[in-house]
This record gives structure tokens, sequence and C-alpha cells, in this order.
């Protein structure tokens, strides 16, 4: 399964925790995860979406797997939609889901990801902190 624009692990924080998925789904290595019932993952596709992590391994559609190692916490390079800066928590971007924005102040807690360390313009990578459940203070 190829997607554009994958989270690569730069420094694994904590283990990656097997969360449930669907057999039928293909999800790439690196790929922006949202967190359904019951532990379950499916690919981020909102802006809103509660993320449970990024995906540690690739999940071919119909393979008869229906686990998948979810990183919850680490340092990963990431593009961003926008301009974020550092110290920023940060959350999906709804038109482009596997890529981050500033969290904004209408952003549910939940929704926030992670924290910006380092300064990015609109298209450019930069390191974040994958900190699922931080429920950061969003910008405003």
């Amino acid at each position: 399964f190829i997607m554009a624009n994958e989270a690569t692990l730069i420094h694994e924080l904590e283990l990656p925790i097997p969360f449930t998925c669907a057999n039928g789904t293909g999800i790439a290595k690196g790929a922006l995860l949202k967190l359904t019932d019951p532990m379950t993952v499916a690919l981020a596709d909102g802006a809103a979406d509660v993320i449970a992590g990024i995906a540690g391994a690739e999940k071919i559609a119909d393979d008869g797997i229906t686990k998948i190692p979810v990183y919850m916490r680490g340092i990963f390079k990431m593009l961003s939609d926008g301009t974020v800066a550092v110290g920023a928590g940060v959350m999906a971007d709804g038109s482009n889901p596997n890529e981050f924005i500033t969290a904004t102040a209408a952003a549910d807690a939940a929704a926030v990801f992670g924290i910006a360390l380092e300064t990015v313009a609109d298209g450019e990578t930069g390191m974040v902190l994958v900190n699922v459940g931080i429920g950061g203070s969003p910008e405003t």
C-alpha cells in the first residue's frame, strides 16, 4: 500500500502498541491513524480525528492480519500544511490528513497529538514530538 507523506520515525521514545485494524484496509508504515472503538485504528481522514498514533509497520489489505503496531510516543519527521511555530500543539490536517497543522482554539483537545519541535513553513518537513493524549492547549 502506497501513501504520500508518511511520518518517519527519528527517535523511538516508547515501543509501539498493538491495535486492532480492519483486515480489508491497507495502511502504510508512518501513516497517521485515528482511534475508533474498541482500541481500533483507521487512517486519519479529518482534522477533528482523535489520533491513536503512527503506524509502526505496513498493513497490506486483505492479508488476514487484524493487528498493527502503533507508536503513541516518539519523535517523527512529518510534513506540515501551513506555517507551524516551534512549541505549537499540532493536529491532523483535514484536507491532507497525513500532514500536521497548528491546533486551533476550536479544536477538541483530543485531536492534539503532539508538539512542533521546530518552526516550519507550509510544505516543509519538521520534527514533531508525537505524544498521543497530551490534550495540549491548542493555539488561540
